[in-house]
């Protein structure tokens, strides 16, 4: 077959046809060329990395935190805007830091009573159509492109929740929690619904149609801790024990739910074999 040239591209060797016609460093220096590597799946996963490491190094030395969730609509002179601020004063007085998705309404009261409270103040900004931009009274602002990577940060970085009236996007960051609650993904993490009046129709529902059909056990219910008193929230993420208590009593009871139904699978069965 003749002789052939060794064409030693990293740890790769290519040989006759599979020999390249440029070099890895001329591409690269090469400015000409199709730019649509930039939308490509390969890029997306750098970028995804480079949220994470960044996010990573900016909240490794935060100390002890609660991630406030709320709505962007609360107007500011509302009661809620205001129960908000008291709650961001009360946590930094406890010890923690203050974290909120960095923008307006509930997110920028809790951020302002930490601020004003002396403690550090955390915004998680997420890129979206209709941006909204970080609210003034944030110390520490990371922004994201993917909520998937920005939801790592609001869990990673809390030792709880606190859960103001809020729409799809608070409800979506409750729900999470609380399956990562529930499947023990994180534990001795209290999640508090602070305004009564507006939660209860979740809860009537939880203990309600989702209850009476089995889809939770009774115990999942009390992993959601539902105050108007912003001191008894603070107290509820302070005392871990108390939480600790609701996570048992969840763990076992999605326990014994499992066991009974692979024990009627397996009496299915037996009665399947024998007829």
């Amino acid at each position: 077959m003749g002789s052939a040239r060794d064409y030693r591209k990293g740890p790769v060797t290519l040989r006759r046809g599979l020999v390249p016609r440029s070099t890895t460093d001329q591409r690269l220096l090469d400015s000409h060329g199709s730019t649509d590597w930039v939308h490509t799946d390969p890029w997306r996963v750098l970028r995804i990395q480079s949220e994470f490491v960044e996010g990573f190094g900016a909240l490794a030395e935060l100390g002890p935190a609660i991630s406030v969730f709320g709505s962007a609509r609360t107007p500011r002179g509302d009661a809620e805007y205001e129960l908000a601020e008291r709650l961001g004063s009360a946590l930094v007085q406890a010890g923690f830091a203050v974290i909120t998705g960095g923008g307006p309404g509930a997110m920028e009261a809790a951020n302002k009573g930490a601020c004003e409270a002396g403690g550090v103040s955390v915004g998680l900004g997420i890129e979206l159509p209709f941006e909204q931009g970080i609210n003034a009274w944030v110390d520490l602002a990371v922004n994201f492109r993917y909520f998937f990577a920005r939801k790592t940060m609001f869990v990673k970085y809390a030792q709880g929740f606190v859960v103001l009236p809020g729409g799809f996007g608070t409800l979506d960051e409750l729900f999470e929690a609380l399956v990562l609650v529930q499947t023990h993904k994180v534990t001795s993490f209290p999640i508090v619904l602070l305004g009564r009046d507006y939660w209860q129709g979740l809860l009537d529902w939880m203990k309600g149609p989702v209850l009476a059909r089995k889809m939770i056990s009774a115990p999942d219910v009390d992993l959601l801790n539902v105050t108007d008193d912003v001191d008894e929230a603070v107290a509820l993420l302070v005392d871990s024990a108390h939480q600790r208590e609701h996570e048992q009593a969840s763990s076992a009871a999605t326990a014994a739910a499992v066991a009974a139904r692979e024990a009627s699978t397996a009496a299915s069965a037996r009665a399947a074999e024998k007829g």
